[in-house]
């Protein structure tokens, strides 16, 4: 089975984030003259288009280039400058992310605090579509959805992992809901793992009844239907591949094809059939995944 290359996020509901943007995106075109030195209490992702900027940030010095991102978490004072004599273009955005509505996401990630943005030749039309459309004195919708893929392009490049003994000091329900996500990541992150289930209900440090409880009041799924969509989502894409649909109720953990069938019609609303390539297909399929 392939491996995952969807992130640490991939298992997240979509539901269990939000995303606010506080303010309207600052279109950075800046002068050689120019300098900042402030604080923001929300955070802000930086992003550069083109030219170059120097920021100093908790004692550091970061230079942005093209494709470069910059997060300035909540409450952090920085500063930054022009870094050549080039005018300095990008994207700002202040930006709050909570889980199930109370808990700030960022704060629970160790994360890079600048790195180059991953396919930058991807997304720089992207982020400058973003800078060109934004409106002046407002946030939009368009404006939402885009933010959203920018920035979770830059947190699976930055992403170190999860402040887990922090956790420990929070208080019971949202100590809760970061297990219940932590948890939702680990079981979408590798469904197809030996005892996944077992190993990410073990780690949560609840009672596993009361877990599993409010595992489906969040996700609206129990921990083990959670997991098998999951592996529903892996057998899908095995199958547009080409692959049988024997082959794949063995690689997803079923001995029975006909029982998997059964099973991933409940969970995908439609039978194997439905997206296994025909025989005649699959050549041209593999080469459009694989050619260069």
């Amino acid at each position: 089975m392939d491996k995952n290359e969807l992130g640490p996020f991939s298992g997240i509901p979509t539901h269990a984030v939000g995303l606010q943007l506080t303010r309207s995106t600052i279109k950075m075109t800046h002068s050689p003259t120019w300098r900042v030195d402030k604080s923001n209490p929300v955070h802000d992702l930086i992003i550069c288009l083109t030219g170059a900027g120097k920021y100093n940030i908790n004692g550091e010095t970061v230079i942005l280039t093209p494709g470069q991102a910059l997060l300035v978490p909540a409450g952090t004072r920085f500063q930054g400058q022009t870094h050549t004599q080039d005018r300095y273009t990008g994207v700002a955005q202040h930006f709050s992310l909570t889980l199930f509505g109370t808990v700030d996401m960022l704060s629970q990630m160790s994360l890079i605090q600048s790195t180059p943005m991953p396919n930058w030749d991807v997304f720089r039309p992207l982020v400058q579509h973003y800078h060109d459309t934004a409106p002046e004195t407002s946030t939009t919708l368009g404006q939402h959805h885009m933010f959203m893929v920018i920035l979770l392009a830059y947190l699976e490049a930055a992403f170190l992992g999860w402040h887990e003994k922090a956790m420990g000091a929070m208080d019971g329900q949202d100590a809760l809901s970061l297990h219940i996500m932590l948890a939702a990541a680990r079981l979408g992150d590798d469904p197809l793992a030996p005892d996944a289930l077992e190993r990410t209900l073990d780690r949560a440090p609840f009672n596993p009844d009361y877990f599993r409880r409010a595992f489906r009041d969040r996700i609206g799924q129990t921990p083990q239907k959670f997991l098998e969509s999951k592996k529903m989502d892996k057998a899908m894409h095995a199958l547009m591949l080409g692959k049988s649909v024997k082959e794949v109720a063995a690689e997803v953990g079923y001995q029975d094809a006909y029982f998997f069938s059964r099973m991933f019609k409940r969970y995908m609303g439609k039978p194997p059939s439905a997206y296994r390539l025909k025989s005649r297909d699959k050549a041209l399929r593999e080469k459009d995944l694989y050619s260069e």
